[in-house]
C-alpha cells in the first residue's frame, strides 16, 4: 500500500492496520502537548499521532502502545525514518495489564468505539471487545502525572459516558472540541481533554469543511505544518 506523505515524515500503512484518517491527524494537531516532557499513546496504529505530536513539541519522549502486532510493526518502521526517532519507542502490549514505574504527563488515544464488525482489524481497533472505556480510562488515571492532561477524540454519541466515566476515575473535563464534518450539520467528533486537577473549562467548535471536499480555512491553517495539499 502507498505511504502517506507528510511534509516531515512518512507513513508506511497496510490495510490490516487502521489508515492514515481525519480522526487521528486532528488529535495530533489539536492534543495539548505544549507543556508535556513525556507523552504515551495508547493503540498507536501507524504512529501517527505520536508522530504529528513530536513535531510540535520537539523535546518530549513518546512510547506507544498496541496489541496489534501489525500495527506494532508499521509504527517501528514509521518512527524509526522520521526525523525524531530518538525521541520515539513502541512496544507490543496490552493495555489493560500494562505496568510501569514512570508517569506520563500527556496520555493520548484514539480509542475503540465500535460494538460490532466482521472486520479482524476493527474487532481488535474498533470495538470495546480489547478495551474498553473503563479500561482505558481507569488505567490512563494511574498513570497520568497530577498535573497531567488524557486527551482523546471520539464519537459524540459516546461524549457523555466516556464523561460520566472519567468523572468517576477522579478526572476533570477541561476542553472540549466540538468536530463539525461539514459546515452547517451536526456535530460527528469531540475532542476531550481531562485533567486530575480542576481547571478552567473549555469549549471550542471546529469545521472540518467548508462544502463537500472543499477543507475550511481552520483545517488549512491547522494543518498547514503537516499536510501536502495539492494545489
Amino acid at each position: 500500500m502507498k505511504p502517506f506523505q507528510f511534509k516531515q515524515f512518512e507513513i508506511q500503512q497496510s490495510k490490516d492496520v487502521f489508515r492514515v484518517g481525519t480522526d487521528g491527524v486532528l488529535l495530533g494537531a489539536l492534543a495539548n502537548v505544549s507543556e508535556a516532557s513525556n507523552v504515551l499513546e495508547i493503540g498507536t496504529g501507524t504512529g501517527l499521532i505520536s508522530l504529528m505530536l513530536a513535531q510540535r513539541n520537539t523535546k518530549a519522549k513518546f512510547l506507544g502502545i498496541d496489541i496489534n502486532d501489525e500495527a506494532v510493526k508499521f509504527t517501528h518502521i514509521n518512527f524509526q525514518n522520521s526525523p525524531f526517532a530518538s525521541r520515539l519507542k513502541n512496544i507490543y502490549h496490552d493495555f489493560k495489564y500494562f505496568e510501569i514505574e514512570e508517569k506520563f504527563d500527556l496520555i493520548v488515544s484514539n480509542p475503540p468505539y465500535f460494538e460490532a464488525s466482521d472486520s479482524e482489524k476493527d474487532k481488535i481497533a474498533r470495538q470495546t471487545v480489547e478495551l474498553n472505556f473503563r479500561q482505558l480510562i481507569s488505567k490512563s488515571s494511574e498513570l497520568l502525572t497530577k498535573k497531567g492532561i488524557f486527551s482523546v477524540i471520539i464519537p459524540v454519541e459516546a461524549g457523555l459516558e466516556f464523561s460520566k466515566i472519567a468523572r468517576e476515575n477522579g478526572f476533570h473535563l477541561i476542553k472540549e472540541i466540538n468536530i463539525i464534518g461539514i459546515e452547517n450539520s451536526k456535530i460527528k467528533r469531540q475532542i476531550l481533554e481531562f485533567s486530575l486537577i480542576k481547571r478552567p473549562f473549555e469549549e471550542l467548535e471546529f469545521i472540518i469543511e467548508k462544502s463537500p471536499r472543499q477543507y475550511s480555512d481552520q483545517y488549512l491553517e491547522l494543518t498547514k505544518e503537516f499536510h501536502i495539499f495539492r494545489k
